[in-house]
């Protein structure tokens, strides 16, 4: 099975790193010294004064460090670890102390997809998914791993992979839940012993090949057809259980039949113009055909007395 896995992490990302931080401090201790090294040079000293005043001032400089809220920095002596600091101004030795790395506690989001990533019953898909997590232990994320932003990248990757080679399309396209907490269990479970914890994972999209998509759509077409007639088939059982019932009650009582045949025959030549045809049988046997005469005879009626005639008007 065949996989290409992408992934897509921001600069912040990148792990511990020691970059060259300059704060207000450093600058100040940097800058007293020099100034006033080269000021007694200048109103006639040696220049020895301004070369001595650069020096210390380049040595204070390095004593004081600045940590954001959200960072601890890893201080090592002589390649030693002694421990954490931060956050805020903190003092070293310098040459001797070193801000190895600068941890960020903050929650790191991390984008990554599978792509034609074969599923169990091998369907190929792409999958994005976005990983939220954060540094809990900052000794162990400097001293147990090299870099524990690319270390948790690849567990997301392979764990997803695993996931997604041994769930079926249909599970993977319902059971959005469900994968992704045993992906989060998963990729907790690895990144724990670099110091770092999942707080969630969330499947961004997931994208089959267009053919598979006309199929499926068509077999839920069908799917739903199939469910419209047995609905329609079940409606239909019912009404011949009611007309059931309704036929043993006529049968038992002629009477309500006469009155039911009679609405019928009403509710039929109630809208003028209307045709009613019934069977000679239903005539002969329920008595119909009195019924039937004298409502033509009072449409007949009805036709022949013309409309009054309203004093006043024009005839």
């Amino acid at each position: 099975m065949t996989v290409a896995i992408s992934l897509d992490l921001r600069r912040s990302d990148r792990g511990p790193v020691t970059p060259g931080r300059v704060n207000i401090v450093s600058l100040a201790l940097f800058a007293v010294p020099a100034i006033a090294g080269t000021v007694v040079a200048m109103r006639g000293g040696s220049a020895w004064w301004a070369v001595a005043g650069v020096a210390i001032g380049y040595v204070l400089a390095h004593a004081a460090v600045v940590v954001s809220q959200w960072e601890r920095a890893v201080v090592l002596r002589l390649g030693r670890y002694v421990g954490l600091r931060g956050p805020g101004l903190f003092w070293i030795v310098p040459f001797v102390d070193k801000p190895s790395a600068y941890i960020d506690q903050r929650v790191v989001t991390t984008g990554f997809a599978a792509e034609q990533t074969l599923t169990a019953d091998a369907v190929p898909v792409n999958v994005d998914a976005v990983l939220f997590w954060m540094v809990h232990d900052p000794e162990k994320a400097a001293l147990e791993v090299q870099d524990y932003a690319q270390a948790v990248s690849w567990a997301a990757q392979t764990a997803l992979r695993d996931i997604i080679g041994r769930t079926s399309l249909t599970d993977l396209l319902r059971g959005r839940e469900r994968i992704e907490a045993e992906l989060q269990h998963l990729i907790d479970a690895r990144s724990t012993p670099w110091g770092a914890t999942v707080q969630s994972v969330e499947m961004r999209d997931i994208v089959i090949p267009a053919s598979l998509q006309d199929a499926m759509s068509r077999e839920a077409q069908a799917s739903r057809e199939k469910q419209a007639r047995v609905i329609l088939g079940q409606a239909e059982v019912e009404i011949a259980n009611s007309f059931e019932i309704a036929s043993r009650t006529y049968r038992d009582n002629p009477t309500a039949l006469q009155l039911r045949a009679m609405n019928i025959l009403y509710e039929g030549i109630k809208e003028k113009g209307a045709l009613m045809l019934v069977p000679s049988s239903a005539v002969e046997s329920l008595g119909m055909g009195g019924l039937m005469g004298a409502a033509s005879q009072l449409q007949r009626h009805a036709a022949a007395i013309p409309p009054p005639v309203i004093e006043g008007e024009p005839s």
